[in-house]
């Protein structure tokens, strides 16, 4: 998830969902708030770390910050080098991801297709929109807001922060904060952030709760509409510049590796492209088979939780049973 946020077009939400951990994530996020206040006032630290499912949340946590420090450098060196072959690799792995979590459940209906196609709107419009930001004016307003849209963008699948990110034009600024560590931007940032997760987060676990397939279907939506943004041969056609003067992307004009070729004088590296989008679309398609091999309930969050922690109380039967 880490590796994948730091690439513009990719969201971490979308491996999540692959990796069949996302409803889970959802939900042990939904916990950090006051009734944290109240496990722990009642069992201690043992009952909170059960309560917030830290033995999920800490291992996942980790390799995100991890991954997110150590890939930084790779992924500007891969983007300014070799855009297509990184674009390659993850238009592959979000095309498999669509096909994967894009299974009717038993549940389907036809107007199910209403939220797959409010997904693919979004998905195509909110780009657009992210410039608005940078008018709010004072920088330390727009890091907090920018830091809140990003974040909220990671528990979307399909839906990239970073690439939100680029089109506030506060990608380079904070990427290189992170690898300069400017404790003042991240700060600032981090603070945004908390406040998207965990409202966000709330709404998100509700609609899964009480709409479940059509959530799963908006999600779909948002999946789907994330792949031209991945695709390896285009063009920038329009963009806007920041206030500090850096390209703001708006819309890109997609062409066949033929045709990016004869426009640019590039070239379309057209086999270790599709060799990488193979990759991705495998890669996405083993990870399914293993989730599959391992059985039915074994990502189920109930299930894990109960693992974790034993016997569920009354309350944690009923919510898994509406999750």
């Amino acid at each position: 998830m880490g590796a994948a946020d730091a690439v513009p077009g990719v969201s971490g939400g979308t491996i999540a969902f692959v990796t069949g951990i996302y409803e889970e994530l959802i939900h042990s996020i939904k916990q950090f708030g006051p009734s944290a206040f109240v496990a722990w006032r009642r069992g201690g630290l043992p009952l909170l770390a059960v309560h917030l499912n830290l033995t999920f949340l800490l291992p996942l946590l980790t390799g995100i910050f991890l991954s997110l420090f150590s890939v930084a450098h790779l992924v500007v060196w891969l983007m300014e080098d070799y855009p297509q072959l990184l674009n390659g690799f993850f238009f592959g792995l979000v095309a498999a991801s669509a096909v994967v979590v894009s299974r009717h459940p038993a549940d389907w209906k036809w107007w199910h297709l209403l939220p797959l196609a409010g997904g693919l709107l979004l998905a195509h419009g909110l780009p657009s929109l992210m410039p608005l930001v940078t008018q709010l004016g004072n920088p330390d307003l727009v890091l907090v807001v920018g830091g809140a849209i990003a974040i909220s963008a990671l528990l979307l699948p399909g839906v990239s922060g970073s690439f939100l990110l680029l089109t506030m034009g506060l990608y380079g600024t904070v990427m290189e904060g992170i690898r300069g560590f400017d404790l003042g931007l991240i700060a600032l940032f981090g603070v945004g952030c908390l406040i998207g997760l965990f409202g966000f987060s709330r709404l998100l676990s509700w609609l899964l709760r009480h709409h479940h397939t059509a959530t799963l279907q908006l999600l779909v939506g948002f999946i789907i509409g994330s792949l031209p943004v991945l695709w390896p041969w285009r063009e920038l056609v329009r963009y806007q510049l920041g206030p500090e003067g850096q390209m703001i992307p708006l819309d890109y004009r997609y062409l066949t590796p033929t045709g990016f070729a004869e426009l640019t004088g590039e070239p379309a590296r057209l086999l270790a492209v599709t060799a990488l989008i193979l990759a991705g679309a495998a890669l996405v398609l083993l990870i399914s088979w293993a989730n599959r091999s391992a059985g039915p309930d074994a990502s189920r969050p109930e299930n894990r939780r109960a693992a974790a922690s034993g016997p569920p109380q009354g309350a944690d039967k009923e919510e898994g049973s509406d999750a």
